[in-house]
């Protein structure tokens, strides 16, 4: 338990009150298929677009404190560098095209190209990657830790807060909450780098406090940044960003959304990598590596600045939370309930999308409050689901790399259990050494990129 003052507790109580208020005041239109609910029109603008793509990137912020406070500015060359580079490849090689496609989801993308079963198969697994269970899991921690509340309880009101103003607004109370959300998790954390770095001082200080290799890439990392790289190409197959390029006003709004965002996410960074080796500079390395930003900002700052940092981290979560729900609904309604549809003009997509944010809520709440360790949970599930996918997106939208619809099927199949099964022998035969240096994600690419050769191969003519 922390120990806030009423200020502190009243700049909170404020912050949810006006995330609910700017959501519930955002009104969805009505549309046949749903596109002004699910995308808002396909009308978002490039701030609007630059909002919400930032703000949803960092939805495991404690996990960025964490690993900051563990393992210095790796943490940046792990968690930032790879995800920038694949996201401007995305945005020059893909975000317009997806947007040009004037499509819903990328099971939509996969179906016109490969067929239904390939496309049930990837809304699948889409489902599974967008459950908000992580975020959930981190917002009641927030709370429990806050509030002196019970973790689940916490998850109940991070649930009803975005749950409140989705059901109603839709994808415009996501991207209008964000905007809110974008300006306070900057403000927060500026906050406390000026604070700590005014109070203890710059570079000097830190060179000086930190362990020798915190400021610099430790030698024999290497096969360690790889491994992340190779988790980075989840950005390839990211929903969120494919539903912001759907969304997008224009095809160049989102390419240039995209690579705004990057300029924006290398400045947060900063400040998240800076705050978390302040916080193993100023408050040591006996404290549980988790809050290492909470316990910081109880050390260093002052009532109503220590509300508005809280703020800050909320933010940054809520943002993702609502973001991932909301895809997890749009699965659910368009992906599944639409696509098996016999007659897709009797599907209300709106009410299947409202009733697909309780059965994701739900899903979620039971996965965090089952595991209670979802964040690691989450980087195991996207190793092993997201080789299954890649080259299968690339071939969608570019011809050259496109194979038949059924070899798609088998590739998906085939990266994903080579992954799983690689995952599994590495856990019952520890010792093994091939187990430990080669990465479950790795194997999963190489057996699709065989698959997927095999059926480039076999289908030149497509």
């Amino acid at each position: 338990m922390l120990s806030l003052s009423p200020t502190d507790y009243l700049i909170l109580i404020g912050f949810f009150a006006v995330v609910t208020f700017i959501g519930l005041l955002a009104k969805s239109g009505k549309s046949r298929e749903g596109v002004d609910y699910l995308l808002d029109s396909r009308k978002v603008g490039l701030l609007l677009f630059v909002a919400t793509n930032v703000a949803t990137w960092y939805g495991g912020i404690l996990g960025v404190g964490e690993f900051t406070y563990r393992y210095g500015i790796l943490s940046w060359v792990t968690q930032g560098l790879p995800y920038y580079i694949f996201a401007i490849l995305f945005a020059f090689f893909f975000a317009g095209k997806i947007r040009e496609a004037k499509l819903f989801t990328i099971p939509d993308k996969i179906e016109s190209v490969y067929g239904r079963k390939p496309a049930l198969l990837a809304a699948l697994i889409i489902f599974i990657l967008v459950n908000p269970a992580p975020y959930l899991l981190m917002t009641g921690y927030l709370f429990a830790l806050i509030f002196n509340i019970s973790l689940y309880w916490g998850m109940l009101i991070a649930l009803a807060v975005v749950g409140i103003y989705l059901l109603k607004g839709g994808f415009k109370s996501t991207l209008f909450t964000d905007l809110f959300q974008f300006v306070v998790m900057f403000a927060g954390f500026i906050l406390i780098v000026w604070v700590v770095s005014k109070n203890y001082g710059g570079i000097g200080f830190l060179e000086t406090n930190l362990p020798d290799n915190f400021l610099t890439i430790p030698s024999g990392s290497g096969s360690y940044i790889i491994v992340w790289f190779l988790i980075a190409l989840w950005t390839f197959v990211d929903p969120g960003f494919h539903q912001r390029s759907y969304a997008a006003k224009s095809a160049n709004v989102a390419k240039w959304g995209i690579i705004i965002s990057v300029v924006f996410w290398a400045l947060f960074d900063f400040l998240t990598t800076a705050t978390g080796l302040y916080s193993r500079a100023i408050i040591g390395n006996n404290v549980n590596a988790v809050i290492s930003y909470p316990l910081l900002a109880e050390k260093v700052l002052s009532p109503g600045l220590k509300g508005l940092f809280f703020a800050a981290l909320f933010a940054t979560i809520l943002s993702t939370l609502n973001s991932m729900t909301f895809l997890g609904a749009t699965t659910y309604s368009r992906d599944f309930i639409y696509r098996m549809a016999k007659d897709k003009s009797a599907v209300n997509i709106e009410r299947q999308t409202r009733i697909g944010l309780l059965i994701t809520g739900v899903i979620g709440f039971a996965v965090a409050a089952l595991f209670q360790s979802v964040v690691e949970i989450w980087y195991t599930v996207g190793s092993i689901l997201i080789p299954g996918m890649i080259l299968v997106v690339a071939g969608a939208y570019y011809k050259r790399f496109r194979i038949a619809g059924n070899s798609a099927f088998y590739e998906m199949i085939l990266g994903i259990l080579g992954s799983a099964v690689w995952l599994l022998l590495r856990s019952v035969y520890p010792k093994v050494y091939l187990f430990g240096l080669i990465e479950p994600m790795l194997v999963g690419l190489l057996l699709a990129a065989v698959l997927h050769y095999v059926g480039l191969r076999k289908h030149p003519q497509l």
